[in-house]
């Protein structure tokens, strides 16, 4: 039987929103990466020209709808007539997650968005998250974004519940998490075991620290709100001149073993995340580490351009070493070499980087999730590049 699909059908401008431009803003760009002939928002959006710029691979495409819809939770209260039709979508994305080849994080990321929703979740995609998250056995081969995905998920769904399922399951992961995946220098382990474990990306941080703080501030765990904190201070102290997130770490040193490549979502919808939550518990300079990722966005950064693709509302991807596009090695080599020596990376030359054309749904998501109830940095949400 083939899928439904709820197409918008009015045009959004930034005048008729009563919202903040950067709002607006991303949901035109989310009309872009809209896909009506499945319902759901694309996998890439490529910024290169073609004709046809939406790109689908299913199991991506059902988890970045998740976070769309994660994101969409938090303008609700605006009642803006955006069009999408958000219980249908998360219906029929949330059913395919134990369909498809989807990775861990997607079955947390049901959970959460459910939550955040308050949608209910189909029975047999319930009775296989529930199978992938009670079963102990699986915890050891959690990476960071998994178990920091799955943790929420819980939390978020045993605060809206009576059942005790949730609240008993997210006190055992968060006890996993302290056990296995903290470190001394305050930053995380993106793995329980194994040879890779030490090497940590933004993303391995982004996910647990924003876990340790929700799951802090759901329970009361102080111990959960100091690593939390901990992590933000620490990332806080590596982020660039420019206000760059590195993408890569050795977690036993404490280090930055590559900055590269620099995304954009972490500068515009990850990190605020997290120090949205840092702000809430007085980590200093949190909001200046905030607002100064922001600005690269705008083109404070290395290239001196700004990221933004006006006419679609959409984010470039991210700066890349000239070369690197399709060599993820390179990095991992380089990364490799800085660890054994106990060097720290350092920022290249401009004139070596590259744009990687492209932008994801998932991205604007984040936006709609880190900005949807802010009613301050009116720096970054009323800018004049977003009207």
């Amino acid at each position: 039987m083939p899928e439904t699909s709820h197409q918008p059908d009015t045009a959004l401008k930034t005048t008729d929103y009563p919202g903040s431009p950067l709002i607006a803003y991303t949901l035109r760009g989310l009309r872009s990466c809209w896909m009506p002939e499945s319902g759901r928002w694309s996998h890439i959006y490529h910024l290169d020209g073609r004709a046809e710029p939406n790109e689908s691979v299913p199991e991506s495409d059902v988890f970045y709808s998740l976070n769309v819809l994660l994101g969409f939770s938090r303008i609700a209260h605006l009642e803006l007539n955006h069009g999408f039709d958000l219980p249908q979508i998360f219906q029929q994305t949330v059913a395919l997650v134990p369909k498809l080849d989807s990775p861990k994080y997607a079955y947390g990321m049901a959970l959460w968005a459910g939550a955040a929703l308050a949608l209910e979740i189909p029975g047999e995609t319930l009775a296989a998250i529930t199978s992938l998250v009670e079963e102990r056995k699986h915890w050891k081969t959690f990476r960071a974004q998994d178990l920091g995905m799955i943790l929420i998920g819980c939390v978020e769904q045993a605060a809206r519940s009576e059942s005790r399922r949730w609240a008993a399951t997210a006190h055992d992961l968060f006890a996993f998490l302290r056990q296995h995946y903290s470190c001394p220098s305050g930053l995380f382990f993106d793995q329980a075991a194994g040879s890779r474990r030490g090497f940590s990306s933004f993303a391995t941080h982004t996910y647990l620290t924003l876990a340790s703080y929700l799951y802090g501030e759901w329970s009361g765990n102080e111990q959960a709100l100091r690593l939390a904190k901990e992590s933000t201070r620490k990332l806080i102290e590596l982020q660039g001149p420019q206000g760059e997130w590195p993408w890569f770490y050795y977690t036993p040193g404490g280090r930055v073993v590559d900055f590269y490549e620099i995304y954009s979502v972490h500068q515009q919808g990850m990190a605020p995340a997290f120090l949205e939550c840092a702000e809430r518990h007085g980590v200093a300079g949190a909001t200046e580490a905030l607002v100064k990722g922001f600005k690269w966005i705008f083109g404070q950064n290395q290239m001196n351009r700004s990221m933004l693709w006006k006419r679609e509302g959409l984010i470039c991807r991210s700066q890349i070493r000239k070369g690197e596009l399709q060599h993820k090695w390179k990095r991992a080599v380089r990364a490799i070499a800085k660890a054994l020596t106990g060097a720290s990376a350092t920022m290249i030359d401009p004139s070596q980087l590259e744009l990687r054309l492209e932008c994801r749904s998932y991205e604007l998501g984040w936006i709609l999730w880190s900005f949807g109830r802010r009613t301050d940095l009116t720096e970054i949400v009323c800018h004049s590049d977003f009207c």
